[in-house]
């Protein structure tokens, strides 16, 4: 059974996704980069290391890749005080803290956003530790982030909760089983077809739910 509860945080507990996806659109426009918005959404998960190859190609990364990404910084924190949590974000975490897991917060975001949303979630009275960019060599999809996570409180197994088919792949690469919620704007075929072992459509819902899941209370 698991004993920590791994919370990705942009786009799951704060609805980020969007911004990010417009922040991303200017930033290639900075460069001459035209790529449509669905295109850029769906690799809305990723971090800037494995997004810009795998929306824009090779060429473009080799040519711009540290600019691209200095821009996009540039460009989101235009738009991030317009982010706000999700819904039920924080009464979600303390409920899977009172049922007795740890819960970290496993994000690959730079540090001043991860900073800024825990607090717009009030995650530090509840989270044991968290995870920023400067924790992990590789961001997803690859497992780092979510590696540093369990490594950062000695968990021994653990269960991912995030919104995209991206947090879904880094986590099945060290067997840590996913549950999805479409907050991110990804399908539930999307999301399940990643991996994910359940999707749910809110936090809310999630909540309401949760002895339907792997963080079901430990005598179900």
């Amino acid at each position: 059974m698991a004993d920590t509860a791994i919370f990705d945080v942009d786009g799951t507990l704060v609805d980020t996704n969007y911004q990010h996806t417009l922040a991303w659109a200017r930033a290639f426009a900075r460069c001459g980069v035209v790529r449509p918005l669905w295109r850029i959404h769906r690799g809305i998960g990723m971090g800037g290391d494995t997004f810009v190859p795998a929306v824009a190609g090779d060429d473009v990364e080799r040519e711009h890749g540290e600019e691209l990404r200095a821009a996009w910084v540039e460009e989101f924190d235009r738009l991030i005080d317009e982010v706000q949590p999700f819904d039920g974000a924080h009464e979600l975490l303390q409920e899977v803290a009172d049922r007795g897991f740890t819960v970290v917060l496993a994000s690959s975001g730079k540090t001043q956003h991860v900073e800024r949303f825990l607090d717009l979630v009030d995650g530090r009275s509840i989270a044991a530790a968290w995870t920023t960019s400067e924790d992990a060599e590789r961001s997803k999809p690859e497992p780092d982030v979510v590696q540093a996570a369990l490594d950062r409180v000695g968990a021994s197994s653990g269960v991912m909760l995030g919104d995209s088919t991206w947090d879904v792949v880094a986590a099945g690469k060290l067997d840590v089983p996913t549950i999805a919620v479409r907050t991110g704007g990804f399908s539930v075929e999307e999301l399940t077809g990643a991996g994910a072992v359940t999707v749910f459509d809110s936090l809310v819902e999630l909540r309401e739910r949760l002895d339907d899941t792997p963080l079901a209370r430990p005598s179900r």
